[in-house]
């Protein structure tokens, strides 16, 4: 089972928590009848057969591929989407861990194909590439009716090629043609600095199979040097793989509920924090943006309702749909939300997002990170004269 919230890879999609994939050999049946609403595709293949101008002609593939896109588009789910064979097998290599591409972490908002972040040194972000830019073309053709992952098919591909994106960027009202030269994209997700005062700083990029040791190392360094307090740094985080979240999250959690899902017939599924967590009595402060989406608001949103610590920054960007991809039986597939996340006290994510403790707006012309100053202040507030946590 592969479980994601969001995905770190070729030009990072962030779909959701990413539910199990069918292996090609479980390939969906069909079922033994339709319903008689359906029959009405029947009939308008049989009309256009006999009837068409260019009947002769007539692709049954392009034809059935338009009318599985139609029905996915009427659900009213942004994630739902239809991929013919050829993109769907290019999911299942990025699944198999083929990491080339932009390097780019985005989303849906307002029904815009939106940059969460460029991941660090990656093609992306050294074209220019910036957190809220809305992509409006790929290649000179316009994605605006493209479902997500058909779009991002069209910007992923292999290392040495250029995509030409048409950008928008958030502070501006002309967009801008920016060329992009696809590269490997490197996977470190953890970054651990010791500040001043014994303040340490864990910067988590997304959560990815190798996060959870990061972060244990991260700590372990943060003891040997005598560490106080630690900020852990969310913002621009994409999501990732739940496992991960959960794992991390378990770092600074004794016990209690991480997250839980509730699917479409009511079913509930809860994710409990495991134990030996290397943080649990360690002094800290969360900071978000909204910018911080899938994984990263279910950490957040957990270290909140238990109470652990003060969340400050933004209000994260709202991503907590679980979906799922199924391949059909000629090859192709279908992607779409199977049910919704929640924080512990029942906090719906998607649509939402999670709301901090404190509010803290980053000042674009301000020269220093406000934010972060704004987190350790808090967290000399918490150990000053204690030595504990107090929050």
């Amino acid at each position: 089972m592969v479980m994601a919230v969001g995905a770190a890879l070729a030009i990072a999609v962030n779909y959701g928590l990413e539910s199990t994939l069918l292996a090609p050999e479980e390939v969906a049946t069909s079922p033994a009848r339709l319903p008689p609403e359906f029959d009405r595709l029947a009939e308008a293949w049989e009309l256009l057969e006999q009837d068409h101008i260019d009947r002769r002609t007539l692709d049954a593939t392009a034809l059935s591929n338009g009318a599985m896109r139609g029905m996915l588009d009427a659900l009213d789910d942004p994630y739902a989407s239809f991929l013919d064979r050829e993109r769907f097998e290019e999911e299942e290599s990025k699944i198999q861990g083929v990491f080339e591409g932009i390097g780019a972490q985005v989303g849906i908002r307002d029904n815009l194909l939106t940059v969460i972040a460029p991941l660090p040194d990656t093609p992306a972000e050294k074209a220019g590439i910036l957190p809220g830019d809305v992509i409006l073309a790929v290649d000179g053709e316009s994605i605006e009716d493209l479902s997500l992952q058909e779009a991002v098919s069209r910007i992923r591909g292999e290392r040495g090629t250029t995509v030409q994106l048409l950008v928008r960027h958030a502070d501006e009202t002309e967009p801008v043609l920016i060329p992009i030269t696809r590269g490997v994209i490197p996977l470190e997700t953890v970054r651990f600095r010791m500040l001043a005062d014994g303040v340490g700083h864990l910067q988590i990029t997304s959560f990815a199979s190798n996060t959870n040791d990061g972060v244990g190392e991260a700590l372990r360094q943060f003891r040997s040097s005598g560490g106080r307090g630690l900020v852990v740094d969310l913002r621009y985080n994409p999501g990732g793989l739940l496992g991960e979240v959960v794992d991390v999250t378990s770092q600074f959690l004794e016990d209690g509920l991480v997250t839980y899902e509730l699917d479409g017939q009511g079913n509930r599924r809860e994710w409990e924090v495991t134990s030996g967590g290397g943080g649990q009595d360690i002094p800290m402060v969360v900071l978000v943006n909204q910018y911080s989406a899938s994984a990263s608001e279910v950490f957040a949103g957990a270290i909140l309702d238990h109470q652990r610590a003060p969340v400050i920054g933004e209000t994260t960007f709202g991503k907590g749909s679980v979906n799922t991809r199924h391949r059909l039986s000629d090859g192709s597939g279908i992607f779409y939300t199977i049910a919704r996340w929640y924080t512990p006290n029942g906090t719906l994510i998607e649509g939402s997002g999670v709301a901090p403790l404190v509010q803290i707006d980053q000042l674009p012309e301000s020269e220093t990170d406000q934010q972060l100053e704004k987190a350790i202040e808090l967290l000399n507030q918490q150990t000053q004269g204690s030595g504990g946590q107090q929050y």
